[in-house]
């Protein structure tokens, strides 16, 4: 079976890592399989908003398969078969995997069914809105292996938490509690298992209900601009603004609006 399963329902693009019996820890197919589905997605104007999680109930994501994929990125391993060949030809596809750019910007969704770690916690900070089970935790646990959490974390994470409690789960690398990162804001709710995944489908719904481009060109406005001077960072909201003005879209909405009807939106 696929290391990786994929389909879009109603606008909304559904990606489950496929591993349970390796806690979804990333394969080199899982993670050649992402970069294909990050690069469809992100040239679809039929999605608006993708859904991220992992199969099973036990772990959204274990981080890097140490048995293949890590030895792979340091060369200590040779590649075996077609996924392991495809991975080694191109070794920075695991940055694209875990969107560890400023260039996607199609809304995520984490439907965080059961522990993120190491790399699974990673590709998290990619994601804008995140749904946590209440008996999940999340770990950054590289420095434990030897190893640090360079897949986009320590470029991230001091940006969407304070300092002392990113510093927390990048040097002490033990997990926290989905309480405690919804207490720091790492999370945007914390349910019962059975709940995850509707509270999270729930939020997709919502979202994919905005008009494809004015979500892409929102979340390109932050995702550019953050960090940078204000006058800077208002050159680029401005920028997208105009560019967002001339579509299709924007025009429809206000028009629907005022003629008490929903909004239909193209993409375009």
């Amino acid at each position: 079976m696929s290391h990786l399963l994929f389909e879009k329902r109603d606008g909304i693009a559904y990606v489950t890592l496929n591993r349970p019996e390796k806690r979804n820890a990333f394969s080199p197919e899982m993670i050649v399989r992402l970069v294909e589905v990050w690069r469809d997605v992100a040239a679809d104007s039929s999605v608006r908003v993708v859904l991220l999680t992992g199969a099973g109930d036990q772990a959204f994501s274990a981080g890097g398969d140490l048995g293949t994929l890590i030895p792979l990125m340091m060369r200590t391993r040779a590649p075996q078969g077609e996924w392991e060949e495809r991975f080694a030809a191109d070794r920075k596809q695991l940055g694209v995997a875990l969107l560890r750019n400023s260039t996607f910007y199609k809304p995520v969704v984490a439907a965080i069914n059961g522990h993120a770690l190491a790399g699974g916690a990673e590709i998290l900070l990619s994601t804008d809105v995140r749904i946590m089970s209440s008996e999940a935790t999340i770990a950054l646990t590289e420095v434990r292996r030897g190893l640090i959490a360079g897949g986009g974390s320590l470029a991230r994470l001091t940006r969407q938490v304070p300092w002392a409690h990113a510093m927390e789960l990048l040097l002490v690398g033990e997990p926290i509690t989905a309480q405690h990162a919804l207490s720091i804001g790492l999370v945007n709710r914390v349910v019962a298992p059975g709940e995850v995944m509707s509270t999270a489908e729930d939020f997709a719904r919502r979202i994919s209900l905005g008009a494809p481009v004015a979500l892409a060109k929102t979340k390109e406005a932050i995702a550019r601009s953050s960090g940078l001077p204000l006058d800077e960072a208002f050159a680029i909201e401005a920028q997208c603004t105009k560019e967002n003005a001339a579509t299709e879209d924007a025009k429809e909405g206000p028009r629907a609006f005022m003629e008490k009807r929903p909004p239909v939106f193209m993409g375009r």
